[in-house]
């Protein structure tokens, strides 16, 4: 991996350009630095979202999920290098069913909302779909190792099911529910 930064203000990347892992320097709007930024920003969402109050699993899966994102920041600054294992993926694979497991069946679609934290992983969830968007499209110029991909469909995932995970935590003990779109179809009892 390319050196490590001693100075942050390096004035290097006031031309619009910024150095890759590899030394090599790319527009700051290339869509290998568009990915970058989108996984750089989901991973200080997740850090908002460790401020809350949460399951000690919940959090250690959490904490997990920055450094193998911190894995794919660093794999992607890096042409044609591989940081994030398959294992990474398989332990989110593991984790959602763990999750899923313990939470009721859904009988409808749920909004975004309901505890500080839970809205948090919503936040979080679409900001992953977001980067891996940018990964999808940086694999139509440049070729990339599946793992990046998958790594984030499953954690996206997993942050939906850990939304509803936390809606049920409470820090008095009570068990609190998902927030439930109030469909027009399902009000007046008719399929369409």
């Amino acid at each position: 991996m390319g050196q490590r930064l001693t100075q942050i203000a390096t004035r290097t990347g006031d031309d619009g350009t910024t150095g890759l892992g590899d030394n090599t320097r790319v527009s700051k709007n290339s869509l290998r630095v568009h990915a970058m930024g989108e996984v750089d920003e989901l991973n200080s969402n997740i850090g908002v979202l460790l401020c809350e109050d949460m399951p000690a699993g919940v959090r250690e899966l959490l904490v997990e999920s920055q450094h193998q994102l911190f894995n794919l920041g660093g794999e992607l600054s890096i042409p044609g290098y591989e940081l994030l294992k398959p294992e990474a993926v398989l332990a989110l694979d593991e984790a959602l069913a763990e999750h899923n497991e313990h939470l009721p069946r859904l009988q409808e679609f749920i909004l975004p909302a309901g505890t500080r934290a839970a809205a948090q992983a919503h936040v979080c969830r679409t900001v992953a779909r977001r980067a891996e968007r940018a990964v999808v499209a940086l694999e139509a110029q440049d070729a990339l190792k599946d793992t990046p991909r998958q790594y984030l469909n499953r954690l996206s995932d997993l942050l939906f099911v850990l939304a509803r995970v936390m809606n049920r935590h409470r820090i008095d003990g009570t068990v609190g529910d998902d927030v439930y779109w109030k469909s027009e179809r399902l009000a007046r009892g008719t399929e369409e």
